[in-house]
């Protein structure tokens, strides 16, 4: 009963375990990102910040008010205005408009902020997703490399095991001494060492992937292992100085500091117009309803006639000038003028950067390539010398420590085929991206 419950949970927790792709990977990642949200509802207040400076530019203020009071004390009697001491109703009504003609374009200006602000945005909301992809992407490498190199180390394993029960009759035969069985028995204890290192790194892999991935730590995951036994791409010829100059227009951080340098520049400008008078337009509307209640001998003028009589309407137009204010707008002036060349200088840095990073990413892209092909090379004859020296071990023709060298070497040589195979596409990821190629998309 036992063993055939423990078949069942085993059964049940393959079920429960999930296999993904890296895309998949990525795509779980950017949707359940913390960050992503976040961001989404900024870009939310961007949107709404848009909406309320077209309201701002094109639509007047209006608002509206209405009263209703018993004067049991004296008060001014509207029709013969004069004090009175009898209790009296008095209703009124009011609408008003207002809107402001000119002040210094800062109305259109702030228009245009909240457009470029959203464009931010939505190129702040890219580059978190690409911050993502990237950070996915290099997590679940490192899981496929500790994954490959634990099943080359469990070969390694199983082949010292063999080496060892050989060299173990070899002995009994006279054909080997004590002395290569120990080495043997060595040999062995450090691939068994190497492999638990292995899976211990592993795990600690698995464990920030699914950080990155904002996958639950305790719930199973597998990933797709197919991509690390792909051949790699042909490398491509670019034109350095076009991708350059292709990125410095697409990158998401060009895009964010370019919005912040026109933002700021409009910013200086407003300010600089609010030494400008400010011109606005008021209108509006009134009237008001009273009577004496309780008074038997008053017959109070209709509601709706007295609203009519009583109405008015007025239009004003307004200049507010601006003599003096403790310097305060030429104090902001010089402020959003640093503001500026902060932004400018911060713009020429992220050209400047992005121009280095995309020459790096194409020489570490073609580096790598290289490190590829070498590596592809020597592990291929490293796992040829291993075959023959293993086949030469069981004959005798070599001693343990020389075929233990072999192997070391045949490992080292999986080891840093793998390495390059994936650190290639990662590389090549990157310069495709700064193609123009989001990393989901490749």
């Amino acid at each position: 009963m036992s063993t055939l419950f423990l078949m069942m949970a085993a059964g049940l927790q393959a079920q429960d375990t999930v296999t993904m792709d890296l895309k998949a990977c990525m795509r779980y990642a950017v949707e359940h990102s913390t960050k992503m949200r976040i961001q989404q509802a900024d870009n939310s207040d961007a949107q709404i910040d848009r909406r309320n400076a077209i309201l701002n530019v094109f639509t007047p203020e209006v608002s509206g008010s209405t009263y209703a009071y018993y004067n049991f004390g004296r008060s001014i009697d509207p029709e013969t205005n004069t004090y009175s001491l009898i209790t009296s109703f008095h209703n009124g009504y009011s609408l008003s408009a207002g809107m402001v003609l000119f002040n210094g374009f800062q109305a259109v200006n702030n228009l245009k902020i909240t457009k470029t602000a959203q464009q931010m945005g939505i190129a702040k909301e890219q580059q978190l997703k690409d911050q993502i992809c990237l950070a996915t992407m290099e997590a679940y490498c490192n899981v496929l490399y500790y994954t490959e190199m634990e099943k080359a180390l469990q070969a390694q394993v199983a082949t010292a095991e063999k080496a060892l029960q050989l060299a173990s009759k070899q002995e009994e035969l006279g054909q080997k001494s004590h002395a290569d069985v120990v080495q043997m028995q060595s040999d062995l204890a450090e691939r068994q060492y190497q492999l638990t290192i292995c899976r211990n790194n592993l795990n600690n892999a698995m464990i920030t992937l699914k950080d990155v991935m904002f996958w639950p730590i305790e719930k199973p995951l597998k990933v797709d292992d197919t991509m690390a036994q792909r051949e790699p791409l042909t490398v491509q010829d670019v034109q350095t100085q076009a991708l350059v100059d292709q990125a410095k227009r697409l990158m998401p951080s060009v895009v964010l500091a370019e919005g912040t340098m026109k933002n700021a520049r409009l910013a200086l400008k407003t300010a600089r117009w609010q030494l400008l008078p400010t011109l606005s337009l008021y209108g509006g509307w009134s009237s008001s309803y009273f009577t004496y209640p309780g008074q038997a001998d008053y017959v109070a003028t209709p509601y709706f006639e007295q609203i009519k009589n009583n109405r008015g309407e007025y239009v004003q137009l307004s200049v507010n000038i601006p003599i003096y204010d403790r310097l305060s707008k030429h104090t902001n002036i010089l402020k959003k003028k640093n503001a500026y060349d902060r932004a400018m200088a911060e713009y020429e840095h992220a050209l400047e950067t992005v121009e280095a990073e995309v020459r790096r990413a194409i020489a570490d892209r073609d580096g790598t390539a290289d490190a590829l092909n070498q590596a592809d090379t020597r592990a291929a004859l490293q796992q040829e010398a291993f075959a023959l020296n293993g086949k030469r071990f069981e004959q005798g023709l070599i001693s343990s420590i020389e075929y233990q060298t072999a192997s070391n070497l045949y490992l080292n040589a999986l080891a840093e085929q793998m390495n390059a195979r994936l650190q290639y596409y990662i590389k090549n990821s990157v310069v495709n991206y700064y193609k123009g190629i989001p990393y989901l998309e490749q």
